[in-house]
């Protein structure tokens, strides 16, 4: 891997440099925060602890990585400025997990206004065997309800139209089995 550094500006009120950098890696994954921090130290002469990477980013199909970062006078000093979730994913800081809040007392019943007597409950009643896999006698189906008849006219008009999509159906088979030269002309 080879690391550049395009960009190097001197920051004297937050006692550090800050540095843009692309890293080339031919035939490498995309290398990771650690190993990008090591090198940047080895670089800038500096010590891997107080090197704190802000971004890194490689681009889909290329062999490159580009980034910024931030190197410090001390350690002390980069807790102090940097943000709390730049400095875990350093892992200059440990991650702060959240405790689980105790569980809250449960409240007492509230005591009932007035006592009922209680009723005494029936015990259930004990379930009769039953047959093993004979299947139950279906029961016998109902007469078919007689469906709605149209009235008489319509009656007549519903059958004409089926009369008629007929000889149209066979107005058509008869067409298709002529052949195109053999038509009768009509006299």
């Amino acid at each position: 891997m080879q690391l550049e550094v395009l960009q190097r500006k001197e920051n004297p009120l937050l006692k550090r440099v800050e540095v843009t950098f692309k890293a080339t890696h031919k035939a490498e994954p995309t290398p990771t925060r650690d190993a990008l921090r090591a090198f940047l130290a080895k670089e800038l002469k500096a010590t891997k602890d107080i090197v704190v990477i802000d971004f890194q980013a490689s681009t889909f199909g290329r062999y490159e990585t580009v980034g910024a970062a931030k190197v410090y006078k001390t350690k002390e000093e980069a807790l102090a400025v940097e943000r709390k979730h730049i400095l875990v994913r350093n892992k200059l800081i440990e991650p702060e997990v959240k405790k689980e809040a105790a569980p809250k007392p449960e409240k007492p019943a509230a005591a009932p206004k007035a006592e009922k007597p209680e009723k005494p409950v029936a015990p259930p009643k004990p379930e009769a065997p039953k047959a093993e896999a004979k299947p139950e006698p279906k029961p016998e189906k109902a007469a078919p309800k007689e469906e709605k008849k149209p009235p008489a006219r319509e009656e007549k008009k519903h059958a004409e139209k089926k009369e008629e999509k007929k000889e149209e159906k066979k107005a058509e088979k008869k067409s298709e089995k002529r052949p195109e030269g053999k038509k009768k002309e009509a006299k």
